[in-house]
């Protein structure tokens, strides 16, 4: 493919929430405008969502460098920080990786629908910016008809459950008016996101508390919540009726001791789910009175139920993508010819057209009903000749032959124009 398409991105499978959002670009249309004129991209798509921000871009000749530098230099990073956090990848790799996406087999509940909408928006921003043109316009409406059809015909957006919605259901099964209810969640990371966003489509308030405060509110401007001092939590957990602990420290965070003491201030009970692994809920805090305690490898069991049915739900989609990208690389290739096929079919249309202007001067033809005759045999003259010859080419060019493109540009005298 002479034109190669690129995808660089950061996402919630490699990156904390934190970090990901350090990556965000705030103004798009700038963005756009700076890509293009400074990384060697001659279209691009950004598409961003609380666990990715993506980049994809078109170009025949590019340079991850420079790519990693202008985005570097739209978000005040450091280049560093790059090395660590972004995957790269190219042509058929990155539309695999589009075709999961769309088919929602890369999100964090696998299925799920949002994304979906996501890049039907990002695609039509970067349109409205002419920031993609004819290479991903094209590829992005493929993948969303397929991404669409693969949902359709594989169920794999149906009765999607994550540990973090499974893990507030519990809640709201063990606790009357859990509306009413002091509910924190501890921790920022992949789990912890599943709890919150499963907690604000219930329309649920909730604390959120990390290591720092800063972490804490940058997890909350993007996935909603208040943030609160890592520290008040520790020596105040009678403030609160519900834990959601999904922290990665390696020692126990909730003791028995702290719950013991919480719960000789409080009226009520409190329940306690331990979505941390390794374990940050000491195993002992359930021996405490008016305390219920469940942790990560329960909840797992209630879900793996459904993540069995689904996971063979994967599998099929995997196939079917499988066997979709090599079609969509296809036809990405053929778009590599279409430049030297306008050309040729715009300059023998031309040709036809000056000298059937000729032909009928010297026969002094004024008979509409015989013009049109003479004018169709000479188009469908024209169709049966250059036909043929174009379909090769476009098939050559599908096959990924650049030689023989490269020879029909000099056969047809075709200069290749510039953007």
């Amino acid at each position: 493919m002479n034109q190669n398409i690129i995808n660089a991105r950061v996402t919630f499978r490699n990156s904390p929430i934190h970090i990901l959002e350090k990556f965000t670009i705030r103004d798009l249309e700038w963005a756009y405008t700076q890509f293009k004129e400074h990384s060697g991209l001659d279209e691009c798509v950004i598409i961003q969502t609380c666990n990715r921000i993506e980049l994809f871009g078109k170009a025949e000749n590019y340079d991850f460098d420079k790519i990693k530098k202008t985005w570097a230099s739209l978000t005040g990073l450091d280049e560093e920080i790059f090395q660590e956090n972004v995957e790269f990848e190219e042509n058929v790799e990155a539309m695999h990786h589009l075709l999961k996406l769309t088919s929602g087999l890369d999100s964090m509940v696998v299925g799920e629908e949002q994304i979906l909408g996501q890049i039907k928006n990002s695609i039509a921003s970067a349109r409205n910016a002419k920031a993609s043109g004819q290479h991903l316009n094209t590829l992005f409406d493929r993948a969303i008809r397929i991404g669409t059809r693969i949902r359709n015909s594989s169920g794999i957006n149906r009765g999607g459950v994550s540990v973090g919605s499974m893990a507030v259901k519990l809640a709201e099964e063990n606790i009357d008016e859990l509306k009413l209810k002091k509910i924190l969640l501890i921790g920022t990371g992949e789990v912890s996101t599943l709890v919150a966003k499963s907690l604000v489509r219930r329309g649920y308030d909730f604390a959120v508390t990390s290591r720092t405060m800063d972490r804490s509110q940058t997890f909350c401007e993007t996935m909603g919540g208040k943030a609160v001092k890592f520290e008040a939590v520790l020596t105040g957990f009678e403030n609160y009726d519900v834990l959601f602990v999904a922290t990665t420290a390696p020692y126990f965070l909730v003791t028995e001791e702290r719950i013991a003491k919480a719960m000789q201030e409080k009226k009520n009970g409190m329940m306690i789910l331990d979505l941390s692994n390794p374990r940050t809920v000491d195993e002992k805090v359930a021996t405490v009175g008016g305390v219920k305690l469940m942790n990560l490898d329960q909840i797992a069991e209630m879900v793996e139920k459904n993540m069995k049915t689904r996971l063979n739900k994967v599998k099929t989609v995997e196939n079917i993508i499988n066997e979709e990208v090599s079609l969509l690389e296809a036809s990405m290739k053929r778009l590599d010819a279409e430049p030297l096929v306008k050309d040729v079919f715009k300059n023998i249309e031309s040709l036809r057209e000056k000298e059937l202007q000729k032909a009928l001067q010297m026969l002094n033809e004024k008979d509409d009903k015989k013009i049109k005759i003479i004018e169709e045999l000479t188009k469908a003259i024209v169709e049966s000749i250059v036909s043929t010859p174009m379909n090769n080419i476009r098939k050559a060019s599908e096959q990924g032959n650049p030689d023989i493109i490269e020879l029909a540009s000099k056969l047809f005298d075709y200069k290749k124009q510039i953007d």
